[in-house]
């Protein structure tokens, strides 16, 4: 057995048609658990969000295609998310695009943002090499890494904040992580409205948490 993380950019038609304020206030989801119900036309699915919960509900109200929804909470900016939704084609598209024969999904599926998402699959050679072969066109789809299975998963949802996940963002596109450094702190603290000291203590609490989930601690 092998297992791929796949990076995918989905198009336009393929992401969710909702307004840009409550997807803003989503850091990251961590799609767990989802079930197509093809006679009802609906598809459930259970996240592990970081952001607002209250956004929610507002995302639910913008969309129409939302039957059902609940919320709970895990800490002020971490929740468990339940969404029951019309199955829409760009949907069953989506999730069909891994209806592989020897292969599955491992989950989470991770969205950090309207159009990004990441997978880990696992399968045979073949069902890997069928995968990319059924892929839409129109999805960009990057192989990050193959190998055989035998990493421990670990949801990230709970260990960071959505402040956290922010400054990590902020920093990996300043070219603070970049080796050698292009980037440097007085310009991320910049850009997250604080101070240097504090930019500092986000990072080095956010880095902690990744290095003790990397160490299984």
């Amino acid at each position: 057995m092998q297992s791929a993380d796949l990076s995918l950019r989905l198009p336009p038609s393929m992401q969710l048609p909702a307004p840009e304020d409550p997807l803003e206030a989503f850091e990251r989801e961590e799609v767990l658990s989802w079930e197509v119900d093809p006679d009802a036309e609906t598809v459930r699915f259970l996240s592990l969000v970081v952001g607002d919960p209250g956004a929610l509900g507002n995302l639910a109200e913008d969309l129409e295609s939302v039957r059902r929804y609940d919320v709970t909470p895990v800490d002020e900016d971490t929740f468990y998310g339940y969404v029951e939704m019309d199955l829409r084609a760009a949907d069953a598209t989506l999730l069909g695009t891994f209806d592989v024969p020897g292969l599955m999904i491992v989950p989470p599926m991770v969205y950090t943002g309207r159009e990004n998402v990441h997978v880990t699959v696992l399968g045979e050679p073949e069902a890997m090499a069928g995968l990319l072969e059924t892929a839409p066109d129109e999805v960009d789809v990057e192989v990050t890494r193959v190998s055989e299975h035998q990493r421990r998963t670990e949801t990230l949802a709970g260990r960071l904040t959505a402040r956290q996940f922010e400054a990590l963002e902020v920093a990996r596109e300043a070219g603070y992580y970049e080796v050698p450094r292009s980037g440097e702190l007085a310009t991320v603290a910049e850009a997250l409205e604080c101070s240097e000291s504090a930019a500092s203590t986000l990072l080095r609490s956010a880095e902690k948490e990744l290095v003790d989930a990397a160490l299984r601690r």
